[in-house]
């Protein structure tokens, strides 16, 4: 029932809440334009984070449930994007769609939604959330985002997950066209060659190898961003880590706007939520 989690899940849902508030409220008295917040790996709607001392389950609210209760300003439209059959009804009754007219849940491939997404982007604003399991968020996907110029998105990106396929001996080959797809490129190819040293080294110093390559393979992710969206990318960005403090994710921001005014006041709310953290 719903995806597991931990501390770190509750970390970005709050940044992410705390950033629908303020986006709404900033855009309050704006009715020129139709606000829309699309979660794009909506899951069942909550997220399960095990037991607690007494050996009861615990959930917790994902984005869509947070997304719906704003208040300041209400979203006009809500697009909840699942590919599981199974979690979409789950997330159907937990958002009760028939009582709420804003609600859409689309049974469909995020990437493939996105890419197809189509709207009067003069008339249109809003937020979007590409929270992942793994590595299913494509380049095209971020490129076709940017585009619009009206989506502030925040991106998990998957830090353990593409650690994974790398290994001592390089980067197979089945997992070199998952990394060109997240990527966009082959940027990331000459930051993680084979060692010959690695034989001689084991434990702290083989952690901190793969730690120099976690970073290095973040900011080649990040440049690329850079490249992207320009002014509109926001530099600092969240490392949510587990409790044995290996990093798990990072939570990055770009804005939707090109207007200079925009993207000021969008980076500053989200610069301040990044470096505060939860709530």
């Amino acid at each position: 029932m719903g995806r597991f989690g931990g501390d770190w899940t509750k970390d970005k849902l709050d940044m992410v809440e705390r950033y629908l508030d303020a986006y709404t409220t900033a855009l309050k008295n704006q009715d020129y334009f139709r606000l829309m917040y699309i979660d794009a790996f909506a899951g069942s709607g909550t997220i399960n984070l095990g037991r607690n001392d007494k050996e009861e389950r615990q959930f917790l609210e994902g984005s869509a449930i947070r997304a719906k209760r704003v208040s300041d300003r209400r979203f006009d439209e809500i697009l909840l994007v699942e590919k599981d059959a199974r979690r979409c009804k789950e997330l159907e009754e937990r958002m009760n769609v028939n009582e709420d007219e804003r609600i859409t849940i689309v049974n469909k491939d995020a990437n493939c939604f996105l890419q197809s997404l189509s709207r009067d982007w003069k008339t249109h604003r809003g937020v979007l959330f590409l929270d992942p399991f793994a590595t299913e968020v494509e380049w095209l996907t971020i490129e076709k985002v940017a585009s619009f110029e009206a989506l502030d998105t925040w991106i998990l990106f998957p830090t353990m997950a593409v650690m994974r396929l790398l290994t001592r001996k390089g980067v197979p080959e089945k997992h070199g066209s998952i990394l060109k797809r997240v990527y966009g490129d082959e940027s990331w190819r000459n930051l993680y060659r084979p060692n010959p040293q690695y034989r001689l080294f084991s434990g702290r110093d083989d952690q901190d190898e793969r730690q120099k390559g976690t970073s290095a393979l973040l900011q080649t992710y990040k440049n690329r961003l850079r490249e992207l969206y320009g002014k509109r990318f926001l530099e600092d960005s969240a490392t949510l880590r587990m409790p044995n403090n290996t990093p798990m994710f990072e939570l990055i921001f770009c804005v939707g706007s090109s207007r200079a005014t925009a993207i000021k006041a969008a980076k500053d709310i989200a610069g301040y939520i990044v470096k505060h953290g939860r709530r």
